[in-house]
C-alpha cells in the first residue's frame, strides 16, 4: 500500500521548491523522482540559471545533510574522499573523511575537474562506498549527488567519461526563466533569499521508507519488455544510436515506479516511461553532442516503438 501522507508530503517539497526555483516544475518534479529512485542527478546548463541554488533547495526541504564541493582542474581525488592522517599520540594512520561522508552532495561545475578527480566519484555512485588503501568506507544509506557541469564548449572543462556519464541516472537543463519572474527579480524579489529559512519537510529517514517503499510498485511484462526492446534497438545499430546499458533499463524501470509513487499508484503504466525516458536516456544517447541531440534520440526511439497499452 502507498502511504498517501508521505506522498503528500514529497509533493509539498515540490511545491515549496517552485517557489524559490521559478518556472522549473517539471525539472523539480524529475528530482524528486530520482532521489526517490536512488539515482544521482546531472544538471547541464549555462552558468547564473540556478543549478546550484535547486540543488540546496531541495536539501533543505528534505532535511539531509549537504555539502557543496567546487569541482576545478587542481582538485584532487584525496580532496573529495579524505586521506589517511599520521596521529602521532598513537602512532598509527587514521582516516579523516573527507566532504563525500554526507547525505547530498552538491558537486559544482564537476567537468571542470581533471579526468582522475572526476573518476573519484566512480565508485560511490555505484556501490555507496569508497575504497582507501584497501579499506572500504560506507557511505550514507540516502547519498544523493547532484552534479552540475557547464557546457562542454566552454574553456577548462573536461568531458565526462561514458562510464560516469552512465551512472547518473538522470540529466535535465533548466534553461532561462521566464521574463516575468526575470523582472521580479530585478526589482529586488529574489526568492533564492528565502533557502536560509526553509525548514524540512520531510526527514531522511522518511525518504529512506519512501525508497524501500517503491521495490514493491509492480511492473507488468509488456512495460519491461518494451525497455529491453529500446535497449537491443541501440545495441543493433549503434551507428546510429549509442547502445545503452543494462543499468540505463533499470534507471527507466526504478524511475517509473517512482513516478507512480509520486502518483498514489502502486503499479506502472505506460504514462510513467514516457515522462522519465527523456531525462533518463538523452544524456546516454547524446554521443558529446549534447542533451538537445540526445532528446532528438529520444524521439526517434519514440516513433519507431509506440508505447505498450
Amino acid at each position: 500500500m502507498i502511504n498517501k501522507e508521505l506522498v503528500e508530503k514529497f509533493h509539498k517539497v515540490i511545491q515549496s521548491s517552485t517557489e524559490i526555483v521559478l518556472d522549473k516544475n517539471e525539472q523539480i518534479t524529475h528530482i524528486v523522482i530520482c532521489l526517490l529512485a536512488k539515482g544521482h542527478l546531472l544538471i547541464e546548463d549555462e552558468p547564473g540559471v540556478g543549478k546550484t541554488t535547486l540543488a540546496q533547495t531541495i536539501a533543505k526541504l528534505i532535511g539531509l545533510k549537504q555539502h557543496r564541493i567546487q569541482f576545478t582542474n587542481d582538485l584532487l581525488p584525496a580532496d573529495i574522499i579524505g586521506q589517511m592522517i599520521y596521529d602521532r599520540q598513537t602512532q598509527n594512520f587514521t582516516f579523516k573523511e573527507g566532504p563525500l561522508f554526507s547525505e547530498l552532495i552538491i558537486a559544482d561545475e564537476l567537468n571542470r575537474a581533471n579526468p582522475k578527480t572526476q573518476s573519484a566519484l566512480l565508485q560511490a555512485m555505484e556501490e555507496n562506498e569508497v575504497s582507501v588503501d584497501r579499506i572500504t568506507y560506507p557511505l550514507s544509506d540516502v547519498f544523493f549527488l547532484i552534479a552540475t557541469q557547464n557546457p562542454r564548449n566552454q574553456i577548462g572543462t573536461h568531458p565526462l567519461p561514458e562510464s560516469q556519464i552512465d551512472r547518473f541516472m538522470m540529466c535535465i537543463h533548466l534553461d532561462f526563466i521566464s521574463e516575468e519572474s526575470e523582472t521580479q527579480i530585478f526589482l529586488g524579489k529574489n526568492p533564492r533569499s528565502k533557502i536560509k529559512n526553509l525548514s524540512a519537510i520531510l526527514s531522511p529517514q522518511e525518504l529512506a521508507l519512501a525508497q524501500n517503499s517503491i521495490k514493491s510498485i509492480h511492473v507488468d511484462q509488456k512495460i519491461a519488455s518494451y525497455v529491453a526492446k529500446i535497449l537491443k534497438h541501440t545495441r543493433e545499430n549503434h551507428q546510429n544510436f549509442t547502445p545503452l546499458s543494462t543499468r540505463a533499463g533499470l534507471a527507466l524501470i526504478e524511475s517509473c515506479k517512482a513516478n507512480a509513487f509520486l502518483e498514489n499508484r502502486n503499479f506502472v503504466t505506460p504514462d510513467d516511461l514516457l515522462r522519465v525516458m527523456k531525462p533518463i536516456l538523452s544524456h546516454r544517447l547524446s554521443q558529446q553532442e549534447g542533451l538537445l541531440f540526445g532528446e532528438q534520440q529520444v524521439e526517434k526511439l519514440l516513433q519507431k516503438y509506440q508505447l505498450p497499452n
